[in-house]
């Protein structure tokens, strides 16, 4: 995939001194910014405590599940395969947590620590209100922004 201009921001976002939750919100802005999403999460995976966490968000509401077990939802999924899980109707998901009323498809995109067992260290959660919202283009581009995104997650945390 070429270099796009978000890619080239989220790695000016990540390299900055700024604290770690403006980082997370700025990416979370810049993400949902270039493909008009209705909502971007980004989350922390903590195998210790066997949580998944919110560290910042972009959209109109605050996440209904700031925290949640690992083994819940699309995300589990998406931790316990170590591939990005793309629910094109999340009404047909068995896995879907609600979160709102009007998401019609989302999509969890595993950060991987490499070198490290790829082990899942973050997520970043995208939604939408339309149907089949991400399609192979904007899929890749997610993924691209995860591996992008390792260094942000491989930081340590203050």
């Amino acid at each position: 995939m070429p270099d796009s201009e978000l890619l080239h921001t989220l790695r000016n976002i990540t390299a900055e001194g700024s604290d770690r939750s403006t980082r997370a919100k700025r990416i979370a802005d810049a993400i949902r910014k270039e493909g008009s999403w209705r909502w971007v999460g980004i989350y922390d995976v903590d195998f210790e405590r066997g949580l998944v966490v919110n560290i910042a968000w972009s959209g109109y509401s605050a996440p209904s599940h700031p925290a949640f077990p690992i083994t819940q939802g699309l995300t589990a999924r998406a931790i316990a395969g170590i591939r990005t899980v793309n629910a094109g109707n999340v009404a047909d998901d068995s896995g879907y947590m609600t979160t709102f009323d009007s998401t019609r498809a989302e999509i969890i995109v595993p950060v991987l620590a490499h070198g490290h067992g790829d082990r899942v260290i973050g997520t970043l959660d995208v939604e939408s209100e339309h149907l089949n919202a991400f399609d192979a283009e904007a899929q890749a581009l997610l993924e691209e922004c995860a591996r992008v995104l390792e260094a942000f997650w491989a930081e340590p945390r203050r």
